[in-house]
């Protein structure tokens, strides 16, 4: 199954938060949101709005379309390996079509 955008945001933005050693309380009152909003956010369960992600963007002191590109990465490389395992598993062998000259 495919992952929501939503999750994988929530992923990169608890990364940023969590390799910075800061917990959930110190950014949700830095970006002036509930830390349970928050939690549910980085959790992939709600999705943020334009101006809520650019809040915990500030926050945490990182480039919004830092964390929208890698998002964006995230994903295509996790389609990528859906796709190389399906490929792998299926093996579909799709036939070419035969010209037939009339004479």
């Amino acid at each position: 199954m495919t992952e929501l955008l939503r999750e994988v945001i929530g992923d990169v933005l608890r990364t940023a938060r969590t390799e910075q050693g800061r917990t959930l309380r110190e950014v949700s009152d830095a970006a002036r949101v509930s830390l349970g909003y928050l939690s549910e956010v980085e959790r992939g369960r709600k999705e943020a709005s334009s101006e809520l992600l650019s809040s915990i963007c500030d926050a945490l002191d990182v480039r919004l379309s830092r964390v929208l590109t890698d998002a964006g990465e995230r994903m295509a490389r996790r389609e990528q390996a859906n796709v190389a395992h399906i490929d792998a598993a299926t093996k579909v062998v799709i036939p070419q079509p035969v010209s037939m000259a009339v004479a």
